[in-house]
């Protein structure tokens, strides 16, 4: 049995609310059906190793081993990001960065609170499901998902879908709350 991936979560929005533990419970379950809900490894995963990109990679888990770093941030702080990283000031809804498997880093998801709850109360969706659903996002980009191409879109889309389920069914969509 593997040892369960260290979770480190930075809650940088001064009105949320939730249960740390209950937030790396979801990554957990994420990565114990892993291959259930990426489904065909996506593109980035079939390429053989290299001297620039070791197999460092687990087939049993489908994102990269290592540390995972989850931020909730404010619309403000998540726009600073991408206009930093990204060279794109606009707000956007998450953010993901690779990390280095190496050195015992799988990456970082850093997530918009403030974009998470406008399009729920937008949608008359709730807020919590479409807070995880941004999680959901982050770790499959990790996973080597991407939505830049209509084709690769729709397939994330689908494993979102079950990545969702397999939450739900487990009771493991953590509770948010912003005041």
């Amino acid at each position: 049995m593997r040892t369960p991936r260290p979770v480190q979560i930075h809650n940088g929005h001064p009105r949320l609310r939730f249960a740390r533990a209950a937030v790396v419970r979801a990554i957990r379950l994420l990565d114990a059906h892993a291959r259930e809900i990426v489904g065909s490894r996506p593109a980035a995963h079939r390429h053989p190793p290299t001297a620039s990109r070791p197999s460092t990679f687990d087939l049993r888990r489908s994102t990269p081993p290592g540390e995972l770093s989850i931020a909730f941030l404010t619309d403000a702080a998540l726009a600073g990001l991408h206009g930093r990283f990204l060279k794109d000031p606009s707000a956007t809804d998450v953010i993901t960065f690779a990390g280095d498997p190496a050195q015992g880093q799988a990456g970082e998801i850093c997530v918009s609170v403030d974009a998470a709850r406008a399009f729920a109360q937008e949608h008359r969706r709730n807020f919590s499901e479409e807070l995880t659903l941004y999680l959901v996002h982050g770790w499959l980009h990790l996973a080597g998902h991407d939505d830049l191409q209509p084709a690769r879109k729709r397939r994330m889309r689908a494993a979102e879908a079950r990545a969702l389920r397999r939450l739900r069914a487990a009771g493991a969509v953590p509770r948010f709350r912003s005041r």
